[in-house]
């Protein structure tokens, strides 16, 4: 089947959905959840058998829209994450009609679940991007559906800070983006990201280098990089929690996917790859520094996670800025990819525990992981074997993911963010270690049962398995991402 039609699907698919949310029961607003990860599934499936084609009296579309081996991964992954964002989702809804509709129904929690497969629709779309016009719409699609998403709690005051704090910043990214594609487009008068890599010369070099780097200020936006990364920590600390998991995870990686089509042709070329790669790997330790060093005071898991993933973007930009081609065992395209897969099924089983720790103990504090070695030895240990892998820890698939990217900087020579990298790393046994700390060396202040749903358990239980798995035989992944 033609490669387009997979975006065509979710998007059409959301829009079912959410006319059907219209004439459902209050009550049973669930089955639109249980609908959208069917959809979603199957078009998982259907990614096996996608193959490039627009038809010959549609050739020129290929100049918007790219489908290679990159795209195919990142369409993939956005599916897996959306589908874990909704499953979370389902096993938040109390939460949501607290805030959103009557308590004692489940009224408005129809749309959020729709809202998740627009955005994974624009997603998916900004990993085949190949023209800067194509990119933009996507981007569009998917940011004012995330402005949606981190506010839908109405009646929560954090979730309404957060959502005006988004949408601020948000459209001051799109402004660097708008910028930024104007003077690339007055350099080289094409918005194709090809084209533009051929028309590089020395006359037009200084004023590409300039539109690039407002365009790259704007994707940091979405990678959670610095300078853009000031929205994180109280965007995910005010947004639902599935909403949370969904920009860590789903956005992150579609931020890196447009960001790898942007890069790409000035890294391939010879006249701006050095300025270029310089730039990423300033980015790249800056954010790795901030990130790691912020989280070390934090006090609220969620905003340890959010600073964990600043973090991780920074760690995520190392090999992007040592740019390895297919003359190294993996490309960096490949090790990014590695690294997001697993960065994937650690943050969601990390998502999947703050919600039942918050469902039974009303806090997403670190103090609410107290006593649980003794309240839940089970949920306990499945803990430390994630916060684990966040760390690096080895033998667990976290320490894979940063081991390669690592070895893609060193290969490439640069020191100073390697270093960086050390001292992140550091820190991040330092601030990741605290959860293990409380949940075994102090003691609870509730005794009461701790009780676990059979959906969030199986799911922490199969996410944490792929942790242990993955860290002694990472070999899946490899196939995964085409090594």
């Amino acid at each position: 089947m033609p490669s387009y039609l997979l975006e065509i699907l979710v998007l059409a698919g959301g829009l079912v959905l959410l006319i059907l949310e219209a004439f459902l029961s209050p009550k049973r607003k669930s089955v639109i959840a249980i609908s959208a990860i069917f959809v979603l599934f199957i078009v998982l499936l259907l990614t096996f058998w996608a193959q490039k084609g627009f038809g010959s009296e549609n050739v020129e579309l290929t100049r918007y829209y790219a489908f290679d081996s990159t795209a195919l991964f990142f369409k993939r992954l956005t599916l897996v994450a959306t589908i874990l964002t909704v499953i979370l989702a389902l096993d938040y809804r109390k939460v949501l009609s607290k805030f959103t509709a009557n308590p004692n129904s489940e009224d408005g929690t129809g749309e959020y679940y729709c809202l998740f497969l627009f955005a994974c629709a624009g997603m998916m779309w900004m990993a085949s991007a190949a023209d800067l016009v194509s990119l933009f719409v996507a981007l569009e699609l998917t940011t004012i559906t995330s402005y949606i998403l981190v506010g839908f709690m109405r009646r929560n005051v954090g979730s309404l800070e957060a959502g005006v704090k988004f949408l601020i910043l948000g459209a001051l990214s799109t402004g660097f983006l708008v910028y930024g594609i104007a003077w690339m487009y007055g350099a080289t008068g094409t918005t194709n990201l090809a084209e533009i890599g051929q028309n590089i010369t020395e006359e037009n070099s200084t004023y590409l280098l300039f539109g690039l780097s407002l365009v790259l200020i704007s994707l940091a936006f979405k990678m959670g990089a610095v300078p853009m990364h000031l929205w994180i920590p109280d965007v995910y600390q005010g947004a639902p929690t599935p909403t949370t998991a969904f920009l860590s995870v789903a956005s992150k990686a579609a931020g890196f996917a447009i960001a790898i089509r942007v890069v790409e042709p000035f890294l391939n070329g010879s006249i701006l790859a050095p300025k270029v790669a310089f730039i990423l790997a300033v980015l790249a330790g800056a954010t790795i520094l901030l990130g790691n060093l912020a989280a070390i005071p934090q006090k609220n898991f969620k905003r340890l996670l959010a600073y964990s993933s600043i973090a991780n973007a920074g760690f995520i930009l190392l090999p992007l800025a040592a740019w390895q081609t297919g003359d190294s065992d993996l490309t960096s395209k490949q090790v990014i990819a590695f690294y997001l897969a697993i960065y994937l099924i650690m943050t969601f089983a990390a998502f999947f525990v703050l919600a039942v720790i918050h469902r039974n103990t009303g806090s997403d504090e670190i103090s609410a992981f107290e006593g649980l070695g003794q309240r839940n030895p089970l949920l306990a240990l499945m803990t430390a074997i994630i916060i684990g892998a966040l760390a690096g820890l080895p033998l667990t698939a976290g320490f894979w993911g940063k081991f390669l990217a690592f070895k893609a900087a060193i290969d490439a020579g640069l020191w100073v963010p390697v270093v960086l990298g050390f001292i992140g790393v550091a820190a991040g046994f330092y601030y990741y270690f605290q959860i293990i700390r409380a949940m075994y060396w102090r003691n609870a202040l509730d005794e009461s049962p701790f009780e676990t749903k059979p959906l969030s358990f199986y799911t922490i239980a199969t996410l944490t398995g792929l942790i242990v798995v993955l860290g002694i035989w990472p070999q899946p992944i490899y196939w995964l991402i085409g090594s």
